[in-house]
């Protein structure tokens, strides 16, 4: 009979004084089954812990630190002055067709008055429909801007710097009107050459007797200075 006594990582046996009764061949498949045996759990326990252990958590791409190479910024939207400028051009120029536009027309007071430039370039307001003073040529002489004129008077309606509604026999700046419609439908006549010393815009208007006003003490929300522009066949 054969004694045998393992340890790990190697077999080694020591042969009893008692004969082996088995057959020789059979000593060899038992030390290596044994030798297996012995690995086997070491191996399989390592793999175990490569398993176990603990994984290195990869960098968001976002939080990577980056380099001033491979960075892209966002990239601002720069207008040149150049297409700016074209771009206003293109503004005004869509605008041109209302330069030396010329309309004849009746401006018709919300206070029931037609304005009226005079013979003498006095201005007022009438309650004639048939008033030949009445009849005013309407023309456009810049973007937003018009020149009245009496076509019977042959004057211009104009404003002074101090705010006084007068008729001039000759196209000045005082003649110079911006023109607006207001939310009522109605038309607003202002100088486009002269303020109040406040920075507001002075109007042409008619007060409750037809009289004219003075600029200063107009206001665009003021019906006085609201306008109907009335249609006349040319002559």
């Amino acid at each position: 009979m054969c004694r045998w006594t393992v340890t790990q990582g190697a077999a080694v046996a020591w042969l009893s004084s008692f004969p082996c009764r088995g057959p020789p061949s059979l000593f060899l498949p038992l030390s290596f089954l044994l030798l297996l045996l012995l690995l086997g759990p070491s191996s399989s326990s390592t793999d175990s812990e490569r398993n176990h252990a603990p994984r290195a958590t990869p960098t968001p791409p976002w939080r990577e630190p980056l380099l001033a190479s491979s960075a892209r910024l966002p990239r601002a939207t720069n207008v040149s002055l150049s297409s700016a400028t074209v771009v206003g051009r293109h503004v005004r120029s869509s605008y041109k067709h209302l330069q030396g536009d010329v309309r004849w027309r009746k401006l018709f007071s919300y206070q029931k008055f037609f304005l009226r430039i005079g013979k003498h370039g006095n201005v007022n307001g009438t309650k004639r429909e048939d008033d030949p003073y009445s009849i005013l040529e309407i023309k456009s002489v810049d973007v937003g801007v018009v020149a009245i004129r009496g076509l019977s008077s042959n004057h211009y309606l104009a404003i002074r710097k101090n705010g006084v509604l007068y008729g001039a026999k000759d196209f000045g700046p005082d003649c110079r009107l911006v023109e607006r419609i207001e939310e009522n439908k109605y038309n607003t006549y202002a100088s486009a050459e002269w303020r109040t010393k406040a920075n507001k815009s002075m109007f042409v208007g008619l007060n409750a007797k037809g009289k004219p006003m003075k600029g200063r003490k107009t206001k665009r929300k003021n019906p006085s200075t609201h306008f109907l522009p009335m249609v006349v066949p040319p002559r």
